[in-house]
């Protein structure tokens, strides 16, 4: 098992280390903590914050340095949590862009952003079809032949 920066990953070429990642996951999820909307959310469901902690470094090693740190079930752990919505996604990415860019020079923050834009997208996909919800934005009306459009 990789437990290194792999030298191809996309995040040795912007800088990132395995501090710079400890330090953004601890300083992100202090302020979702403390968050109204986020909170209560993660408070509930994460009885030992310092395993956590850990866990969410080796996710953020193994996506941005390609460490393999990582084992887990990211899809099957947000589905459960039923009182997610697309607000909540929102709000994560706010915090998180804003913590990144705190903590991280432009390039890092940047490849960070990135790759949580991503993986919010892809939770939020998950979390639908698993719901049963629609995952496909709805047809648009057919536009009008040529000649019937206005000159």
């Amino acid at each position: 098992m990789q437990k290194s920066p792999n030298p191809m990953a996309p995040g040795v070429a912007v800088g990132i280390t395995e501090t710079m990642i400890e330090a953004l996951v601890s300083h992100f999820y202090a302020r979702v903590r403390r968050d109204e909307m986020l909170g209560p959310i993660f408070n509930k469901a994460i009885d030992d914050w310092p395993e956590h902690l850990r866990k969410l470094s080796a996710f953020w090693s193994s996506v941005t340095l390609m460490s393999g740190k990582y084992k887990g079930q990211p899809m099957v752990v947000h589905t459960g949590i039923p009182e997610i919505t697309g607000a909540h996604f929102a709000r994560w990415l706010e915090l998180f862009k804003s913590s990144a860019e705190m903590i991280c020079p432009p390039a890092a923050a940047a490849l960070f952003v990135d790759r949580s834009e991503r993986i919010a997208q892809s939770l939020q996909l998950g979390i639908a079809m698993h719901r049963g919800e629609s995952v496909i934005p709805p047809l648009r009306a057919p536009l009008a032949p040529a000649s019937q459009q206005p000159e």
